[in-house]
C-alpha cells in the first residue's frame, strides 16, 4: 500500500470546484466521496478506474489513525477480504473518483453548504 493517491483529472476538477464554492479542503471533501460512495450498492469494481492524473492526495491526510476502519468498511461493501494492493489505491480511489461524482451532483442539489449538510443529515437523495 503506497503513501500517496492520485485521483482522475475529472475528481481534480470537482474538488477544486467544491472547494471554491464551499471553502472545503480536498482532504475533507475526499472523506464525504468515500461516504456517499458507499451509499451506492453497486460493485465498486464496476465503476471505471480512471487513470488520468488528477490530485495527488497523502493517505494518511485522508483516514489517519482510522485507516483501519476505512479498510473494514470498503471490504464491507465489496463484500469479501481486500489485499492492501486491492484497498489502496484501487478500491479507494475508485470510491473517492465515483463519491466525487455524486457529491457535485448533490451539491448542485443543494446549493450551498448548509443546504447541502442539511440534506446530507436528513438522508435525502438528491442523484
Amino acid at each position: 500500500m503506497g503513501f500517496r493517491l492520485v485521483t482522475s483529472k475529472k475528481t481534480e476538477d470537482i474538488f477544486l470546484e467544491l472547494g471554491a464554492r464551499s471553502n472545503l479542503k480536498p482532504f475533507a471533501l475526499a472523506k464525504i466521496a468515500i461516504a456517499l460512495s458507499l451509499t451506492n450498492k453497486e460493485n465498486i469494481e464496476n465503476y471505471p478506474l480512471d487513470q488520468s492524473k488528477g490530485l495527488e492526495l497523502n493517505i494518511q491526510t485522508i483516514t489517519g489513525k482510522y485507516n483501519a476502519i476505512y479498510k473494514c468498511l470498503l471490504e464491507q461493501h465489496a463484500g469479501r477480504h481486500l489485499t492492501d494492493d486491492e484497498y489502496c489505491p484501487d478500491h479507494l480511489k475508485r470510491h473517492i473518483d465515483r463519491g466525487a461524482e455524486m457529491l457535485i451532483a448533490k451539491y448542485n442539489y443543494a446549493t450551498n453548504l448548509e443546504r447541502f449538510i442539511n440534506l446530507c443529515i436528513k438522508g435525502g437523495n438528491a442523484i
